[in-house]
């Protein structure tokens, strides 16, 4: 996406399009693999060194907010944002450390949402070892 279509889309959610949540959002739509916010201060840093980890934090929860970014609050240790806004869910490799998402139904989701309720947002998560530890392993 060009910097002219993300502004685009955070004034279309009211959020004022500065150049640090330009860039935190185009680096979570570019890197889809779960980063913490320490991650993303530390890429974001060296191309926009008056960049700080307060400014970082302040914009992912701009972006949660507005409903852009989802956290992933599948590590005790950190949070992990993930700019694929849709329902899905996600394995932590706890080998590796990798987040992978994979797809669950709303039907499926819904299951799980109790009589009554009304669901607006589905989060669904597993813990174990991915394909390529598993491999590594044997």
């Amino acid at each position: 996406m060009s910097e002219c279509d993300l502004t685009l889309v955070l004034s279309k959610k009211g959020i004022r399009p500065t150049q640090q949540r330009i860039a935190v959002y185009e680096y979570l739509l570019s890197h889809p693999e779960h980063p913490s916010a320490d991650t993303i201060y530390r890429a974001l840093v060296e191309k926009y060194p008056v960049f700080s980890r307060t400014t970082i934090y302040n914009s992912l929860n701009t972006l949660v907010e507005a409903g852009l970014v989802r956290q992933v609050n599948i590590c005790a240790e950190e949070q992990h944002f993930d700019a694929t806004t849709s329902d899905h869910g996600h394995f932590l490799c706890s080998k590796c450390g990798k987040i992978y998402d994979f797809e669950v139904d709303s039907v499926s989701l819904n299951m799980f949402c109790p009589s009554g309720f009304e669901k607006t947002q589905g989060d669904v998560f597993f813990i174990g070892v991915c394909p390529d530890c598993k491999t590594f392993t044997k």
